[in-house]
């Protein structure tokens, strides 16, 4: 359904994604809205499409699917709207006496008149033209966000097509809604290509072509990849677009005649990129090589020596393995450990830092989110942060960061060692971003699973490093006696070997009971057994307290399974609020102090 009205008053804004929670006004009641509504401020009158919907703690809202900002409909309306900081330079003050001095024709006088805007006290010639080209700016960009909803392209990027088209945009799509596909992520291509196509453009229109085949690179990106194969790539856009092989080829040859894709052969396979995706993979081979081939500076003498001080000080006996890992390290800038759970990777990395920080080395580590440098913090004994901040990337623009790392410089990291954990989950524009940041001479410990978590961006670099055999590295799969105590490292190696679960024929009195397998196919019941477990049941086998030592992971947010519903129910059984606690809604959640 359709409501119109004013934000009286905004509750809740997500600066990042800019979902809102507000009082909204309409002729016939003051209800709760809730949506994505960006450059929205108290004041602005919108046109909502959406549904009411009945919120178990928070009653009922209006739930909004697309919106409209619509110029204010009453004297009282565009005053408001004027005062709210919409405009920069007018207040509440000057707000009143626009609105008193011009009454019903405000909004003409802004359009159509802005000289006149300086009869009002206060208000400069000059900064009468500024204001009412601000006020129009604001509009324009308005009505492109609304033009926009038409082909999936959200809000937030309407700024960003203001900005590339000037106000002359719609006009530019319209005769061309191609070029969308190089300005906003996520858009809707079927959508633009039918208008395209309504517009009279021709099946086998050169734009048409080049635009299927970037689009279908673009979403081959959202799923990890940083280039296509050709024959796969020509397929899709056979397909998407209905057209010839032929078509496609000559779109192909075009593209890279203007170096907007690169095609590279590999073992007699043909390989399309995004050329500033196969820029980046070219940038991160050469500051990999660059680095790996400069002076080892951070050399230590007699380092068996001192791996047998760490032994001694640690009261750790290391395996050669281990021994052999410190030492490669010691002999080159750049190094790759890699293996799966229990395999001494945390043990090399303390005894890396004993040897290297008693010889006054600084060494920095960093892993790609902030639960995997926690966990670095608390296994190494020293403060691990994550790599957006060791990198100071606060907030950016992921779509020109995902184009052109190139772009972002970052300032180099003051460190003689930096390791890096969990290096599966660093996608290709990360690294590269990281590289730039590493003085010649550091040196560069990676380490990782390739078995574990993948990078939410594109690229496996982790993976092609490996693969590429020209980074030393150091493969650890020898299960050490305490980790090969514990079935779930057991386990884990066997699902990476394709095996299953240990029977109980294979398993020894030794093992520890850290791994039970329930199998079922009842949301309702599977609910019990988490809120079980995490009740009481498993302290039969340890001192496992629910807030100190125990996570549930799902695989989904939605459900009775998923993360929303099950944070729920555990919070309603693990800590009800039967004594008043200070509790705060936010976002459809209740974050209650503990009892």
């Amino acid at each position: 359904m359709e409501i119109i009205g004013e934000i009286q008053t905004i509750i809740y804004k997500n600066e990042t994604n800019s979902y809102t929670i507000a009082d909204f006004e309409t002729n016939d009641e003051l209800t709760t809205i809730v949506g994505y509504l960006p450059f929205v401020n108290s004041g602005d009158t919108l046109k909502l499409i959406g549904r009411f919907v009945e919120h178990k703690d928070y009653g009922r809202q209006f739930k909004i699917d697309t919106f409209e900002k619509i110029m204010p409909q009453t004297l009282g309306a565009i005053e408001k709207y004027l005062a709210n900081s919409n405009i920069k330079g007018i207040g509440k003050a000057i707000a009143k006496k626009i609105v008193d001095k011009f009454g019903e024709e405000t909004i003409y006088v802004f359009k159509n008149e802005p000289q006149r805007l300086a009869e009002v006290k206060g208000i400069s010639i000059s900064r009468a033209e500024e204001i009412a080209e601000e006020f129009m700016q604001n509009w324009e960009i308005w009505q492109i966000v609304g033009f926009l909803e038409k082909f999936g392209i959200g809000a937030e990027h309407a700024k960003k097509v203001f900005d590339l088209l000037g106000k002359n945009a719609i006009e530019q799509i319209e005769s061309n809604p191609y070029i969308l596909i190089d300005i906003a992520r996520g858009v809707n291509f079927k959508q633009i290509d039918k208008m395209a196509l309504d517009l009279g453009i021709n099946y086998d229109n050169e734009k048409r072509i080049e635009s299927g085949i970037k689009y279908a690179l673009i979403r081959s990106t959202y799923n990890g990849h940083s280039c296509v194969l050709k024959t796969n790539l020509i397929q899709y856009v056979i397909e998407l677009l209905d057209v010839q092989t032929e078509n496609v080829e000559d779109g192909l040859i075009n593209l890279r005649v203007k170096n907007e894709i690169t095609i590279e052969e590999r073992e007699k396979e043909e390989y399309v990129y995004l050329q500033n995706f196969y820029q980046v993979e070219e940038e991160i081979a050469y500051r990999i090589y660059t680095l790996q081939k400069a002076r080892n500076t951070k050399k230590i003498s007699h380092i068996e020596v001192e791996l047998e001080k760490a032994e001694k000080d640690s009261d750790i006996k290391l395996s050669e393995k281990q021994k052999e890992t410190v030492k490669l390290v010691n002999n080159n800038n750049v190094v790759i450990i890699t293996g799966g759970p229990g395999t001494g990777k945390t043990t090399i990395i303390k005894t890396i830092i004993d040897i290297y920080e008693s010889k006054g080395k600084k060494i920095v580590l960093c892993a790609p989110t902030g639960r995997a440098a926690k966990r670095m913090t608390e296994t190494t004994g020293k403060e691990a942060s994550t790599l957006h901040r060791l990198l100071e990337i606060g907030k950016f623009d992921e779509d020109s960061f995902y184009k052109n790392t190139s772009n972002y410089e970052g300032a180099p990291i003051d460190a003689d060692i930096i390791i890096v954990d969990e290096m599966s989950m660093v996608d290709m524009f990360l690294m590269n971003y990281l590289l730039k940041c590493i003085y010649q001479g550091t040196k560069l410990i990676l380490v990782g699973d390739v078995d574990q978590l993948a990078s939410v961006g594109p690229g496996s670099v982790l993976k092609d490093l490996i693969d590429s055999e020209q980074i030393q590295t150091i493969h650890l799969d020898k299960i050490f006696r305490q980790a090969a105590k514990s079935k779930i490292v057991l386990n884990a190696h066997r699902v990476n070997k394709g095996e299953k679960f240990l029977s109980k024929e294979e398993m020894s009195d030794d093992l520890k009971e850290d791994f039970f397998f329930i199998k079922g196919n009842n949301e309702a019941k599977m609910l019990e057994e988490v809120i079980s477990l995490c009740t009481g049941r498993l302290k039969n086998y340890g001192n496992f307290d629910f807030f100190q030592n125990i996570q549930v992971l799902s695989p989904t947010k939605k459900g009775l399974l998923g993360t929303k519903e099950l944070n729920k129910a555990l919070q309603e059984r693990l800590n009800p609020n039967i004594h008043n606690l200070p509790e705060k809604a936010s976002q459809g959640a209740i974050y209650r102090a503990r009892r």
